[in-house]
């Protein structure tokens, strides 16, 4: 059982982890008893502790150098004959986690595993426990992160309606400056094919329109593949696998965009425009749907947070191409 100058001192250990680390978030709620314990003994232990936790469900066990080596529960103790040792009746510990990793990891785990209390473990030492309650604010916190990556704003953690101007000013503004000099490659290529447009103005009219709709098709793809991710129910294993469904998904969505805009395209300027923007659609959509899909693998791979995929980031990147690819069809079909 942990008391006054244990908690005092693992409290102090808190110190040496960082706000994403499951060690920031320890309780020391939690008893352990030496496996040489008869159940009696234990019992009679329990009676003089108890009553000082604030919960408590599980009784961990510990050798004679204090290692953890398995965990009983109350019912365990309960329903055993008084003579009969801890260890006998003990369960080995299934899952445990170091105070090291990543809070989020901790939280799903117990979660997941449908624990009242995750062991934090240490060089085989239990240190603390991170409890189910603890979890749940850990993926809430988690969530409130993605959404705010994904507008995209700077995270803060004051509640919302007691934030002030000037914090939701620079929670917002960082992000929209880049996205305005990132758009400058969109307008790098409009100037870069000045000709081609002065020669065929119709094509102005489907520039938004193709460029929209790539950046929505990016932007779903980065926000299924981020929620993936943060769930597990995709890992950085299944990238080619999530490229191939991806693809097949983007190329039937293009070609049933790319039908309805012909329509557009024939009614206003006929069959050759039609055809540019088409066939700009569907290759706009697939790419655009790519980019958004593969962008939260890849800043993943660099230890980043796939959120900062956010729908402003893709779409910027999505316009961009965008523009390039409908301008380069229109070149090859119309000059």
């Amino acid at each position: 059982m942990q008391n006054n100058p244990q908690d005092r001192k693992a409290s102090a250990a808190t110190a040496r982890w960082g706000k994403e680390q499951v060690g920031s978030h320890m309780r020391t709620s939690f008893i352990q008893l030496p496996a040489t314990l008869t159940v009696i003994e234990a019992i009679n232990e329990l009676r003089n502790t108890i009553r000082n936790l604030e919960n408590a469900t599980y009784i961990y066990l510990k050798n004679g150098t204090g290692k953890l080596t398995g965990v009983v529960s109350f019912r365990d103790i309960l329903t055993s004959s008084d003579q009969v040792l801890l260890a006998d009746i003990s369960h080995e510990v299934r899952h445990a986690i170091d105070p090291a990793a990543d809070q989020e990891e901790g939280a799903k785990t117990t979660l997941d595993e449908d624990l009242s209390a995750l062991p934090v473990v240490e060089d085989g030492f239990l240190v603390r426990v991170l409890t189910a309650d603890q979890a749940h604010e850990i993926l809430q916190e988690e969530t409130t992160e993605d959404f705010q990556r994904l507008s995209p704003v700077t995270s803060f953690t004051e509640p919302l309606k007691n934030a002030s101007i000037w914090l939701l000013y620079r929670s917002r503004v960082v992000w929209l400056v880049l996205l305005v000099f990132g758009n400058v490659f969109s307008g790098a290529g409009i100037a870069h094919y000045e000709d081609l447009i002065e020669s065929s103005v119709a094509l102005v009219f489907f520039l938004p329109l193709l460029i929209d709709s790539g950046g929505n098709a990016g932007s779903q793809a980065a926000t299924l593949m981020v929620r993936g991710l943060a769930t597990g129910q995709v890992a950085m294993s299944d990238w080619l696998k999530q490229v191939g469904k991806e693809a097949a998904v983007s190329f039937l969505l293009g070609l049933s965009m790319a039908f309805a805009v012909s329509i557009v395209g024939i009614v206003r300027s006929g069959p050759e425009i039609a055809l540019v923007v088409a066939s700009s659609m569907v290759i706009i959509v697939l790419v655009g749907s790519l980019v958004g899909m593969s962008l939260p693998f890849l800043l993943q791979k660099f230890n980043l947070d796939p959120a900062s995929a956010s729908a402003p980031l893709v779409t910027s990147i999505c316009d961009g191409v965008g523009v390039l690819i409908y301008f380069f069809i229109a070149s090859q079909i119309l000059l």
